[in-house]
């Protein structure tokens, strides 16, 4: 079964919740890494790095993760080692970051998107599969970057 890891601060607490509710529907297996429950003083760089780091050790397949705009989502996320997250408001850079990019993590705003649209943008990521092909040299020098080979 699929498993999800989910996380989110204080401005996305509500997308959140109705995107834990859509995943749960399908039948995905969702682990909501939260640390407090909508509180103002959420720290985002906190909930992405826990939701980044469970996935590297293998708790989890895929994350979402949800600020207001998504960008220090993504930011913090990409600060762990292994780790690929795409920020996504629309349906073809959730498509293309998972064929081409090999992204676990996905990242979006709920102050920049609809509930609706996050939705369609989740089930979008979740049935694109890592394609490889002429992808993957890029991919791999990513991890080159990364791990301070070039």
């Amino acid at each position: 079964m699929l498993s999800i890891a989910i996380g989110a601060d204080d401005a996305a607490f509500e997308m959140k919740d109705l995107i834990k509710a859509h995943l749960k529907e399908l039948n995905i297996e969702v682990t909501d890494y939260c640390l407090k429950t909508g509180v103002e003083d959420e720290m985002y760089p906190d909930v992405a790095h826990a939701v980044a780091t469970a996935i590297t050790q293998g708790k989890h397949q895929r994350g979402i993760l949800i600020c207001g705009t998504g960008i220090g989502m993504s930011i913090v996320a990409n600060k762990v080692a292994g780790i690929r997250a795409a920020l996504c408001h629309d349906t073809y850079s959730a498509e293309r970051a998972q064929k081409s990019n090999d992204a676990q993590i996905i990242t979006f705003g709920a102050r920049v998107i609809g509930p609706e649209l996050a939705k369609i943008i989740v089930d979008t990521w979740l049935a694109s599969h890592y394609e490889g092909g002429r992808s993957a040299p890029k991919v791999a020098r990513i991890s080159e970057y990364e791990n301070g080979e070039r």
